[in-house]
């Protein structure tokens, strides 16, 4: 979030902008008084006091007419957003419009969501809301909710969140595991064998300091145990090894659909049936009143849904009916 000057700002009368803004707006110091109630010298002062502080003549009189200088018209469209900006917030927010939006999101992502969300949502963004950017975090589960709590993240998405008083809630997708490996360097039958696949060696992502990780658990619970030889926390890293090396990598069914054809690897389903929590997107209570937010969650919603980037049709301004979506 970019720092905000407050002693310069304060030593700056605010109300020249909406001077300027006028000026730019009616193109004559006259109309442009009119349009502010004002009087005509008052507005001639603002004029003169933006062109000390500015430096710049900023309109010259051509005929009738105030024209403006090029720094005037580099000024325009910031200083026109700027207001727009204060005049929603200071009347609570009660239109978005993504197209002209300018915000920079920072998620919390599980690691499989930030290989299989990240791609789509630029690409949306890029088309729908060129305004809008996004800032990929990875949170501990504990430092999470103050995370939410204090807007140091908008949201969370991830495999591990559950709902509280604080924060709402939404599951997503349920998640499945496959199994990828190179066939130039296994000999394995497609789908595995429950018993190759015990017997095999395996890559596993983990985020602790176990070998199994994040699959530890659901091995626990179907009473397995697999020889893995390599962990770390980054799927591609994990799907990289398999390429090179005669080892199972086990990574969620959506990653190895999307990744491992392009590195060459083999997918088979797992031979042993393996329990996931689902992931699920968090967002804190107070965000359901951000309209931003909650565009930001549908377009996540579409993108994790598959839905047709091209054919997807978004209003140009979202209203407070999006407070429940």
């Amino acid at each position: 979030m970019t720092t905000i000057d407050h002693f310069n700002l304060r030593c700056f009368d605010l109300n020249l902008l909406v001077a300027f803004d006028a000026l730019m707006a009616e193109g004559s110091v006259t109309k442009a008084a009119k349009r502010l109630k004002i009087q005509q010298p008052a507005m001639s002062h603002s004029l003169s006091t933006l062109r000390v502080l500015l430096q710049d003549e900023l309109f010259i009189r051509v005929g009738q007419v105030m024209q403006p200088t090029a720094r005037a018209r580099s000024l325009a469209v910031p200083v026109r957003h700027a207001l727009r900006q204060a005049q929603l917030a200071l009347t609570g927010g009660l239109a978005f419009d993504p197209a002209t939006e300018e915000r920079t999101f920072r998620i919390a992502m599980s690691p499989e969501i930030e290989l299989l969300l990240i791609p789509d949502l630029t690409a949306r963004l890029r088309r729908l809301a060129p305004g809008i950017k996004v800032l990929a975090r990875v949170f501990p589960y504990e430092a999470m909710e103050p995370s939410l709590e204090d807007g140091s993240i908008d949201l969370a998405v991830g495999c591990t969140y559950t709902k509280t008083s604080r924060r709402s809630f939404e599951a997503l997708y349920d998640v499945k595991f496959a199994s990828c490996y190179n066939p130039a360097l296994l000999s394995l039958s497609n789908p595995i064998a429950l018993d190759d696949y015990l017997a095999a060696e395996h890559a596993t992502i983990t985020q602790n300091e176990t070998l199994q990780g994040c699959i530890k658990d659901a091995l626990d619970l179907a009473g397995v145990e697999l020889n893995v030889v390599a962990a770390a926390p980054g799927y591609m890293s994990v799907l990289s090894a398999a390429q090179v090396s005669p080892v199972i990598a086990t990574v969620p069914s959506r990653i190895a659909e999307r990744y491992a054809p392009l590195l060459g690897l083999e997918v088979s389903p797992l031979p042993v049936p393996l329990t996931f929590p689902a992931v699920s997107m968090v967002w804190a209570n107070h965000a359901d009143g951000d309209l931003a937010n909650a565009w930001l969650r549908q377009q996540i919603r579409e993108v994790i849904g598959g839905e047709d980037e091209q054919t997807g049709v978004v209003p140009t301004v979202v209203t407070r009916a999006l407070k429940t979506a």
